[in-house]
């Protein structure tokens, strides 16, 4: 039996959005942009609402049992966030037990196509349901250092993959993204070389093991960009920086 082809890394300079990123990110929930009727019926039946990384998502699990939170001794993931990012404890939260699991519906549509550069320290298992879309992974967790600072000298390594139905071309239908890893995303048609743009957005699942904390997340910064990567590489990925950082 053969296996699916893996997809050849292309250049960095042929990533490049297929649908214009809004203004901000996340949209404004009180100006929500207009989409096309099956994406706003998709949005209304799964309850979808903005999410600040961009696009959409619902989260429709919260596993019941809880575990000891594992990041409080794992040097590798002990990184210290910039003041404005987003690792602030949800009110009442008790930092040391973290839920096993936590599971979301997450969509993009052409009006949000864009999921910004962040990380979780968290293992994230995402399921596709219907779509295209590229994601790309920097491996920054590979160059740090067990204090969570960059080695001089180190840069990281950049992945990219498609996700869709096409999985004789490589595409993927499920995907891992380890903790301590920036990722980003973004959207593409449903179909490959077709002249018009059409989607119907992309809808996936991500199950966040142990289960997702705002105090266990991140977004990338443009400085950090800058450690990570080369200025070339810099210049070709900022587009997915989020916008504000």
């Amino acid at each position: 039996m053969s296996s699916p082809k893996q997809e050849q890394q292309p250049p960095l300079s042929t990533l490049k959005p297929i649908y214009p990123p809004p203004p901000s990110t996340p949209i404004d929930p009180n100006t929500q942009p207009e989409q096309q009727p099956s994406i706003h019926s998709t949005i209304t039946a799964l309850n979808l609402i903005p999410h600040i990384e961009g696009g959409y998502f619902n989260e429709t699990d919260r596993s019941p049992l809880n575990i000891p939170n594992p990041f409080l001794s794992d040097p590798n993931l002990s990184y210290t966030a910039p003041e404005n990012a987003t690792t602030r404890l949800a009110p009442g939260q008790d930092n040391s037990t973290r839920s096993a699991s936590t599971t979301i519906y997450y969509y993009l549509t052409p009006t949000t196509p864009l999921g910004a550069f962040h990380r979780n320290r968290g293992r994230t298992v995402h399921t596709l349901h219907w779509g295209r879309g590229r994601y790309v992974l920097i491996h920054a967790d590979e160059v740090m250092s067990p204090e969570g600072k960059v080695v001089e000298g180190k840069k990281a390594r950049i992945e990219t993959f498609v996700v869709g139905k096409d999985i004789a071309k490589g595409e993927r239908v499920q995907w891992i993204v380890e903790g301590g890893k920036y990722k980003a995303s973004y959207l593409l048609p449903d179909q490959e070389g077709v002249e018009e743009k059409k989607t119907e957005g992309l809808l996936i699942s991500e199950t966040v093991v142990p289960g997702f904390e705002f105090a266990d997340h991140d977004f990338m910064l443009p400085e950090t960009m800058h450690e990570l990567l080369t200025p070339e590489q810099v210049d070709e990925l900022k587009w997915m920086l989020r916008k504000g950082a």
